[in-house]
């Protein structure tokens, strides 16, 4: 299998950014700004090559949905299988891409389900080169947060990355559905800001965020969004906070009630910080992560 996919040659082979969008089939800034990025760089700009694929996982997309007909989450399935299912054959194409690059950054948002604060992350690769590449781009990209996390965590484009040693960030920008213009813009800007800072392409990098929040967590699973304040039963969420929203430990995030209302279940804050990720769609299963809390005691800039 091969995914569709644009790649713009320079002057030499060397070095080559890889950027992908889509991995989710309902996460569409990402697809919109990569097709943007198609359009405005230049060949006889750069040094080296860029290859952009504005949608990984064409069925998931084709449903309008995270996964594909098969129910396995791409993000999940790396480095996948040739002779697998879809989404394992996806996973497999993809993995090559990524094992062929020397940079990665991998596009996402919340999807139809969840809203993300703006944010560039990487995991903390025990490879000190590698981990400072990846603060490098992550510093270059210019959103206003800035989250290492549990380099462990597999099943992953990134892990696919970190076990090739290729430096690789991935984005988080908002969700819920929509295009956001903004989100778009940001992408776009952050992906050329990289290119220009790793020497891939001429000129200078637009202005990031002043003063980004840098939170670097090695916790296991932390950076695994969608298992945060799990929802203790199935039923209908309403948050009782904000994207971005500094709360304490022990605030209710949220309640749980069923179609009635007379069962309510409050969802309380495990500890203090800001909302990272909030659950917007309102119906959830048990189970399902309602929301992320930055760590205040781990914060910097």
């Amino acid at each position: 299998m091969q995914l569709k996919q644009h790649t713009i040659a320079g002057r030499q082979a060397r070095p080559h950014l890889l950027i992908t969008g889509g991995v989710h089939g309902d996460e569409f800034e990402p697809m919109a700004a990569i097709r943007r990025l198609i359009r405005e760089i230049s060949a006889g700009n750069i040094r080296g090559q860029v290859t952009l694929v504005p949608v990984v996982n064409e069925p998931a997309f084709e449903r309008g949905q995270r996964t594909a007909d098969d129910g396995l989450d791409l993000a999940r399935t790396c480095p996948g299988r040739a002779d697998g299912t879809m989404t394992e054959r996806i996973a497999a194409a993809l993995s090559a891409l990524i094992r062929d690059s020397d940079y990665y950054i991998d596009l996402h948002t919340g999807g139809t389900r969840l809203v993300v604060q703006p944010l560039v992350g990487y995991g903390l690769h025990r490879n000190r080169d590698v981990l400072a590449a990846q603060r490098r781009m992550a510093r270059a990209f210019g959103l206003p947060i800035i989250w290492g996390t549990d380099p462990s965590l597999d099943g992953r484009s990134l892990s696919v990355a970190r076990d090739a040693n290729v430096p690789a960030i991935y984005a988080e920008y908002l969700g819920g559905g929509g295009c956001s213009a903004e989100g778009v813009k940001a992408y776009v800007s952050g992906c050329l800001n990289v290119l220009i800072e790793l020497g891939i392409l001429e000129g200078e990098i637009a202005a990031a965020a002043n003063n980004p929040i840098v939170v670097e967590d090695e916790r296991p699973g932390a950076g695994h969004m969608q298992v945060n304040h799990p929802a203790p039963c199935e039923g209908f969420f309403e948050p009782a906070v904000r994207l971005g929203q500094r709360v304490e430990s022990g605030a209710t995030l949220g309640t749980v009630c069923d179609v009635i209302g007379d069962t309510i279940m409050p969802i309380v804050a495990n500890y203090t910080g800001l909302v990272l990720v909030l659950h917007t769609f309102s119906r959830v299963n048990a189970g399902d992560g309602v929301a992320v809390i930055l760590p205040a005691d781990r914060m910097s800039v």
